[in-house]
This record gives structure tokens, C-alpha cells and sequence, in this order.
């Protein structure tokens, strides 16, 4: 169910911690006020708390939103701590976010960029 659904949404991971505690609307005036986006895109927007073993997700389906919740029962989600931020992410990402690795994979292969000859 979760990959039919990230191909069909932008994801946005939310850097830096975020109090898990908050429901919908805490979520929603997060994206909306602190990161300047707009919660009722078509858009994902996941939070990970200070333990990182789960995470919260916000999604506006058009009627209401979806909340998603997921926690670890053995790891942790390598989460960037850096800032409060939004920041995109790729399918590849979300599915290596997902499987407990970090976004930035130094040995993976880097995309193209088209009309580059040798």
C-alpha cells in the first residue's frame, strides 16, 4: 500500500525533531507556518521524533487529511538532524529512508544529465 501511494504524492521529509505528540492540526500549522508550504497540496510530509524509531506522516486527500504512523519494532530510521527544514525526496530515497538507510548513498550510481557527450 505504501509504494502505490508515495508514486503518486511529492514527499517532503521533515528535517530536525518533531514532537510526535502532535495530531493533524499541530502537523499542518508545522508545513503551513514554520516551513511556508502548503499542507492541502498533494503532498507527504513525514516528521521523525528524538527516538527515531517512528514517524508520523500528513497527507490532504482532497476531503480530509491522512494520518500515517509507523514505528520500528528493531532500528532506526536514519533521519537528518540538521535543521528544521523541508526538504524533497526522491522514490529512491523514501525507499531507502525506509529501509533503514541514509539518504545520501556514496557509492550509488548519480543520475545522468541529458546532452552530456564524451
Amino acid at each position: 500500500m505504501m509504494r502505490e501511494l508515495l508514486q503518486s504524492v511529492t514527499v517532503y521529509l521533515v528535517t530536525g525533531y518533531s514532537d510526535l505528540r502532535q495530531g493533524i492540526d499541530g502537523l499542518a500549522t508545522r508545513v503551513q507556518g514554520t516551513l511556508s508550504l502548503d499542507p492541502y497540496s498533494r503532498s507527504l510530509f513525514l516528521f521523525c521524533g528524538r527516538r527515531r524509531d517512528r514517524i508520523k506522516g500528513l497527507l490532504w486527500e482532497g476531503d480530509g487529511f491522512l494520518l500515517l504512523y509507523k514505528r520500528l519494532d528493531n532500528g532506526v530510521f536514519r533521519w537528518p538532524r540538521t535543521e528544521t527544514e523541508a526538504r524533497m525526496l526522491t522514490e529512491q530515497e523514501v525507499r531507502w529512508l525506509l529501509e533503514g538507510l541514509e539518504l545520501e548513498q556514496p557509492g550509488a550510481i548519480k543520475p545522468g544529465k541529458p546532452g552530456a557527450l564524451y
